[in-house]
């Protein structure tokens, strides 16, 4: 058999790179590493099955650890489509265009580093794209609303898509330029649960198997070989324990920034969800834990919608004292009867305190219960700035005098914080027993936003505020209103056992300053004639 010639070799080598993307990455890409200069791109074993996961899915959603080679994976990805394939269209999305343009960079590396039989003719070459002269290009860009909609694309690769704040927008406009047969790659480590990448991800896992849809890839810290747990250990130590699980573990319950955290979240789940005993009304939206108890003592909390929008009306029926939720309503209906449901409600449960957000809409409710002249109705304060017990009681502020207050409970830049500060400190204890599994799913979704506590993007909060305020009235308006009963009874075991000014006793007279001594004998001169 006469040898091959080098023509044949090439040939036959280049045939192999064009089937197997695996095959050339391994044996002609070149990669930057940060000590050891320009290296061959060594593949580990769980880095082959992802590139061929890459050729043979269209699309494909990366749940990863950090470091794992991923982005440099999806960068060899992106040339081996341009080298082979002509007119291919590769766009490169991430947080920021810096992000970006540094996937675009490490495709340059491994271009500029291939042999010349495989290194195609570069018509476009700068910082944020690179282009071949059979078409193909790559570009970066940053995440604005329109980063995917100008032109039809063959693979939108975007990198650390939990991160991204409108990676929703990105991707219904990149939908459309994906429609002619593209597809896609998105990866991150997990950023908290309910956002564009966690529901991504949990679609992927359950309907693997549909047309069109993503195919999951999880890669835990484990994957790499040369990591042990002595090296995860000390994740903890240099990113602490909340970062070392978001960075390495895959978990989206520990990442994130919600406000409760996600593993007392997980607990409340285990412990206290349980399905209600009786569902009331049309929808079934009313939610019945535990029947009223004559001997206990309950506050309705409700939060109110216009009944036609994405926002929904909330209340909860708390016991008082055990902090239990017993009841619980979310549902769209029109404020009038909202307001009656609430009223009926709050009788049913032993004429318990009735607080109404008084905030837009609001009113239209209360005015329902003022009308049917419920007499357990919360009011605020009409000065926004006294929003605790203590300024209440310095400025001698009667709940029962509805003259100084404003119907309803009023949120306001001073109040909000401090419900949202009362349901940290009640979640921390494991105070509250909640029953509702719709109140945790929007728990699980109510994220710090920089300074600014709110659900997040695509969610509400109508249960989660309702709820805020219901751990406020209860350390705040009842606490205040069982200082006024124990004031009023105080003042009424005090009458008649007081000494009154006007008293024939002389030694009476003399304690109250209504005698006095005159001249050396001692005696006292009776000064109540001057009254």
């Amino acid at each position: 058999m006469e040898p091959k010639s080098f023509k044949d070799i090439i040939k036959d080598e280049y045939k192999k790179c064009l089937l197997d993307p695996v095959h050339f990455m391994k044996k002609y890409c070149q990669i930057q590493h940060p000590q050891k200069g320009k290296i061959p791109f060594h593949l580990y074993a769980f880095q082959e099955q992802v590139l061929r996961d890459f050729r043979d899915h269209d699309y494909n959603v990366i749940l990863k650890s950090r470091q794992l080679g991923i982005s440099t994976l999806s960068a060899g990805y992106a040339l081996w489509i341009m080298t082979f394939f002509g007119d291919k269209n590769i766009l490169v999305i991430a947080t920021k265009q810096e992000v970006a343009k540094n996937l675009v960079l490490k495709v340059k590396v491994m271009y500029e580093n291939l042999p010349s039989w495989l290194k195609l003719t570069a018509t476009e070459d700068n910082k944020l794209s690179l282009r071949f002269i059979n078409g193909s290009q790559i570009k970066a860009t940053s995440s604005s609303g329109d980063s995917g909609r100008s032109e039809a694309l063959s693979l939108l690769i975007i990198d650390e898509a939990a991160f991204i704040s409108n990676v929703e927008e990105i991707w219904i406009s990149a939908q459309q330029t994906l429609a002619t047969g593209g597809g896609a790659i998105i990866l991150s480590t997990p950023n908290g649960t309910g956002n564009f990448f966690h529901q991504t991800w949990m679609n992927a896992q359950s309907t693997t198997t549909s047309t069109g849809k993503f195919h999951p890839i999880k890669l835990h810290w484990s994957m790499h070989p040369d990591r042990t747990q002595e090296w995860r250990d000390k994740q903890d130590e240099l990113l602490g324990v909340k970062g070392a699980a978001q960075e390495c573990d895959c978990d989206f319950i520990t990442s994130g920034h919600s406000v409760v955290e996600g593993q007392l979240l997980k607990w409340y789940e285990t412990t206290h969800i349980q399905p209600p005993i009786e569902k009331r009304g049309i929808d079934g939206n009313l939610w019945i834990w535990e029947q009223p108890d004559y001997t206990k003592d309950y506050i309705v909390v409700a939060d109110v919608a216009r009944g036609d929008s994405a926002d929904y009306s909330a209340f909860h029926i708390i016991e008082v004292e055990s902090v239990t939720q017993v009841a619980e309503y979310k549902g769209q209906m029109t404020t009038k009867d909202y307001g009656n449901m609430l009223v009926n409600m709050a009788t049913e449960y032993n004429d318990a305190l009735l607080v109404i957000e008084n905030a837009n809409i609001g009113w239209a409710s209360i005015q329902v219960a003022i009308d049917r002249g419920y007499k357990n109705l919360y009011y605020s304060p009409k000065d926004s700035s006294i929003s605790d017990v203590t300024q209440q009681l310095a400025r001698y502020i009667d709940l029962k005098d509805t003259s100084q207050m404003t119907p309803g409970f009023t949120t306001s830049s001073r109040t909000r914080p401090l419900v949202i500060s009362k349901l940290d400190t009640y979640m921390r204890e494991r105070v509250p027993v909640i029953r509702s599994q719709r109140l945790i799913d929007e728990l699980y979704v109510f994220i710090w936003n920089g300074s600014r506590a709110e659900a997040q993007k695509g969610y509400n909060d109508d249960l989660t505020m309702s709820f805020c305020i219901a751990l406020w009235i209860r350390d705040t308006a009842l606490k205040l209103r069982q200082q006024g009963i124990e004031m009023h009874t105080k003042t009424l075991e005090y009458f008649g056992k007081g000494r009154g000014v006007y008293n024939n006793n002389s030694i009476m007279k003399k304690d109250a300053g209504w005698s006095m001594p005159i001249g050396t004998t001692g005696e006292d001169t009776d000064l109540t004639w001057l009254l």
